[in-house]
Formats: C-alpha cells, structure tokens, sequence
C-alpha cells in the first residue's frame, strides 16, 4: 500500500479549526492529538517536510520538530519517497512473520 494523493480530503482535522494547528507553546500538544489517529499522518508530515513548512503542526510535529529532523538528515531529498519505502519494507516483513507464523502453528 503506497501513501495516498490527496490526502487532505481524508485528514482527522479536516473539519476542525484549521486555526487550532497553528498554536504555540503547551497547545501545540493538544494540536499533536489531533494527528495521533489520522489515518494520513505520514502523508500530511512528509508533505510538510518536503516543503519546508514553516508554521503549525503537520503529521504530529510542530515547527520546531520538523526543522531539528530535517537537521538530523540532511541526505533525504524526498520524505515522501522515504516514506513509501519504509511502508512497503514494513508491510514485507509484516507478511514473512504472517507466513512464518502460519506455518509454524500448522
């Protein structure tokens, strides 16, 4: 399963304040909870990442999270490529343990 395209139109905080993900300090936290369950979390964050969004929080990280990853990999030119990657080898491996587990219980 790869990331999904438009992925606003499924967001968690589609309908909300939008103005609610544009806080500071201890509300950025309360923000955050609201991307916990978002089934396009890692889509929304990596279209932020891939962007430089400056402002609000994006995939659960606010600004200053965003910018200390972007730091801490400096090599990655597409978070959304990374992304689908590490999705698709999760999935793989999901599967193997599905397939040992299968044949072990047989």
């Amino acid at each position: 399963m790869g990331m999904i395209t438009d992925w606003p139109s499924l967001a968690a905080c589609q309908n909300g304040d939008p103005d609610a993900l544009f806080v500071q300090g201890a509300e950025q936290n309360v923000a955050k909870r609201i991307c916990r369950s978002c089934p396009v979390r890692y889509e929304c964050l990596a279209d932020a990442l891939d962007n430089r969004i400056e402002f609000g929080v994006w995939g659960g990280m606010t600004e200053r999270e965003r910018r200390a990853l972007l730091r801490r990999h400096p090599q990655v030119t597409s978070w959304r490529k990374m992304f689908e990657a590490a999705m698709k080898k999760n999935a793989k491996d999901k599967a193997g343990k599905d397939k040992i587990l299968a044949t072990t219980s047989s």
